[in-house]
């Protein structure tokens, strides 16, 4: 059977499951089945496919109509320019979190902190980018942390990140020029209504902090103020209608300038605030 043939067979597995695009979805995993690059694909297609990498592709287009995400069953995602290891154990990385990166890098940082790391996207892509930092990502799951370091591993900076359990930043010492947070910021009722992807594969501890979603920016911001060296910067992720919310907390905790960056759709994503 071509690879043809096998993309065929699969787009009415997908169409039935509700995915959103099929076909791509479908090149994706088989371009992944047969262990090559997404955009050499067309030129194999009218190849026959090989008995182990066609049960790859079969395994693979189950979990897909299973909702699983692509990225947990390639194992890897894109971002900022990097490739992450991903795994139920940690979010997806989201192309919106790439506005909170660009903003930490929009000033000069030595030492950053990355509360809630995960699968350490944010402080090992900072770190990638200021080649003379050092960073700490914290995060309560241990699974997260095995991801992370994994990560850090394989962007060859270990020497410059730890990694520890914590519950944000209880018991943590400063000083951190930056500090970086993405909470779980959906509340449960939103959280009851998302889509299959998130909420049956992703943590639900790293997407929702239960019925109040700006709980954990209070938690944070009763916690920085004293590991930030003068000067020093939080910046956070926020949800979608939160971030006016946000800045207001940021500035009743003592920061200013308190700012509101937009994601490409306008919408208010990152709020990043100075201290003293």
């Amino acid at each position: 059977m071509t690879g043809t043939d096998l993309l065929r067979r699969a787009l009415p597995l997908l169409r039935q499951a509700g995915i959103d695009d099929p076909m791509r979805d479908a090149r994706r995993l088989l371009a992944h089945a047969l262990d090559i690059a997404p955009g050499r694909l067309t030129l194999v297609l009218p190849d026959p496919v090989p008995a182990d990498a066609e049960a790859r592709f079969a395994d693979a287009i189950a979990a897909r109509a299973a909702r699983q995400p692509v990225s947990q069953i390639v194992g890897q995602r894109q971002f900022f320019g990097r490739n992450f290891r991903v795994t139920s154990d940690v979010l997806d990385p989201r192309p919106e979190t790439e506005v909170l990166v660009q903003t930490a890098l929009s000033a000069p940082f030595g030492r950053v902190l990355d509360l809630g790391t995960g699968s350490g996207c944010i402080l090992l892509s900072l770190l990638a980018e200021r080649p003379a930092a050092t960073g700490l990502g914290v995060d309560i799951s241990q699974a997260a942390l095995h991801v992370a370091r994994d990560n850090a591993r394989a962007l060859d900076l270990l020497d410059r990140a730890a990694f520890q359990v914590g519950d944000w930043a209880a018991g943590l010492s400063g000083p951190f020029d930056l500090i970086v947070c993405n909470p779980p910021y959906i509340d449960a009722a939103e959280y009851a209504t998302l889509a299959p992807e998130p909420r049956l594969w992703e943590p639900r501890g790293a997407l929702t902090p239960g019925p109040d979603g700006l709980a954990p920016y209070r938690v944070v911001l009763g916690q920085v103020p004293g590991l930030l060296s003068p000067g020093g910067r939080v910046v956070f992720e926020t949800g979608a209608g939160q971030s006016a919310d946000v800045a207001a907390l940021a500035r009743e905790a003592g920061f200013g300038p308190v700012q509101v960056l937009c994601d490409l759709d306008g919408r208010g994503r990152v709020v990043a605030a100075t201290f003293g």
